[in-house]
């Protein structure tokens, strides 16, 4: 489709297929291309590249609105702007040049296989593996989760030499060598297509060396995971739940305190990742305001569970998708210490 939208437009779009987003393994294609006519593709990239490279605080608030109306689709969005942000603040600027106007204007889709850095398979060896040769880099191994991968024409991953320093790589899709796997049969979020994605052999110039070789190449990129931006998509799902519950205690009086009690946890949250977004957020703070986001979309998705009653636990009532979808915030991109601190949070009273 051609033409413009408003962002409200998009929304009522993305809205309007949230349903089927979450629970059919298919590409979202109505609500991405909704994204690509509101000029959302180009928020997270600059201007000289394509986008509008929107200020962090202006990107958040985006991001909250959209995991209101449709949270699949913007989890694909946060996970393809990961990928252009790394790009963007990688110094390469042969692939930047490449790679960034073709994913602002929606020619190209890119994502993230960072988990086996971050929070999946840590405990066991390296699952994707790298050799430095003299005119190329050959893998092997495992990214063992990939949104969006079946879609995916670049994956930006991390990968781990022989003497344990790490790099950042982009992999076109082409790449001899290269597979996805099927999507994963997930309790939430289907349409995210989250597959796993295996190198056998694969071999790359060196000019896709994206970052490193470094010890911990994320850190040294001054970026890690699991930070306002996700704390940001769990308040903005949080707040379709609040509002549910705030139209229901208008006409029954025994929601009223929790309606009131939620929105006003919302707003103290989201004025601290407000002040984080400003003033800029180590990761001890980013973790704290992670856990209590967390700990509210939990709790609010839930409120309107029981709120809704039986018609909630219909798969046409959207209460039951935000309730399923909450979960997610508990093991997406969650390390220990902000996983305690939810579970803090969330433990019962001695």
């Amino acid at each position: 489709m051609n033409g413009s939208l408003t962002l409200e437009q998009a929304l009522d779009i993305l809205e309007k297929h949230a349903a089927e987003a979450d629970a059919v393994p298919s590409w979202p294609a109505s609500s991405w291309d909704a994204l690509r006519r509101c000029g959302a593709l180009g928020w997270s990239i600059p201007r000289e590249y394509g986008g509008s490279g929107l200020e962090p605080l202006e990107l958040l608030e985006g991001y909250q609105r959209l995991a209101g109306a449709c949270l699949t689709t913007c989890f694909l969005l946060s996970q393809r702007d990961s990928a252009c942000r790394r790009l963007r603040d990688s110094g390469h600027e042969e692939l930047r040049r490449e790679l960034l106007p073709a994913l602002a204007s929606g020619q190209r889709f890119a994502t993230v296989g960072l988990a086996q850095l971050t929070t999946s398979r840590q405990h066991v060896r390296p699952v994707l593996t790298a050799r430095l040769e003299e005119e190329s880099v050959r893998l092997e191994g495992t990214m063992p989760w990939v949104t969006g991968a079946p879609q995916a024409d670049h994956f930006l991953t991390g990968v781990v030499l022989d003497d344990g320093r790490q790099m950042l790589l982009v992999v076109p899709r082409t790449a001899a060598g290269l597979s996805v796997g099927s999507p994963m049969d997930l309790m939430a979020l289907e349409g995210s297509l989250t597959a796993e994605v295996r190198c056998q052999d694969v071999r790359l110039e060196r000019r896709y060396i994206l970052a490193g070789p470094a010890e911990r190449v994320l850190a040294a990129g001054g970026r890690g995971t699991g930070g306002l931006e996700t704390s940001g998509l769990a308040l903005g799902l949080a707040r379709s739940a609040i509002a549910y519950l705030q139209k229901e205690a208008e006409k029954r009086p025994e929601w009223q305190a929790r309606a009131a009690a939620c929105a006003e946890r919302w707003q103290v949250l989201q004025e601290q990742l407000r002040r984080l977004a400003r003033e800029g957020a180590d990761a001890a703070a980013a973790s704290n305001l992670r856990a209590k986001a967390n700990a509210l979309v939990l709790r609010a998705t839930q409120f309107a569970l029981a709120a809704a009653k039986g018609s909630g636990f219909l798969r046409s009532h959207p209460a039951q998708r935000w309730a399923r979808q909450a979960l997610f915030f508990l093991v997406w991109s969650c390390p220990a210490p902000a996983l305690d601190a939810t579970l803090t949070c969330l433990a019962l009273p001695e």
